[in-house]
């Protein structure tokens, strides 16, 4: 159980430029935090929680493309092909889309 004086090590830590990788697991929901009278969300203050969560976004119709075109360079594909996939892509996964990628570079041998 760590309290405010830990998170605040934390905090710090995490700002310099050798800041390490932090892991942080917990089941209990909005809680007091340790050596306050404030409630959060796992116990943790609210300004190392923001810093600590990664948000991601879907990637764009143009991203896709680029990284697309990079993973087919071993295999010849036409302009329409690429487009294409790109469609597929937003329609399905793009693991799907490098999967054709993969297998329709495959040579009979």
């Amino acid at each position: 159980m760590l309290d405010i004086d830990c998170f605040s090590f934390m905090n710090r830590a995490l700002e310099s430029d050798l800041a390490p990788v932090l892991v942080v697991a917990s089941n209990r929901g909005i809680t007091r935090i340790r050596g306050t009278t404030y409630k959060s969300p796992h116990g943790i203050p609210l300004d190392l929680l923001d810093t600590l969560l990664i948000t991601t976004k879907p990637f764009n119709e143009n991203e896709i493309r680029k990284i697309l075109q990079l993973r087919s360079e071993d295999v010849e594909i036409m302009e329409n092909g690429l487009n294409f996939l790109t469609r597929i892509d937003l329609d399905t996964s793009l693991r799907y889309a490098m999967y054709l990628i993969t297998s329709s570079g495959q040579k009979e041998e």
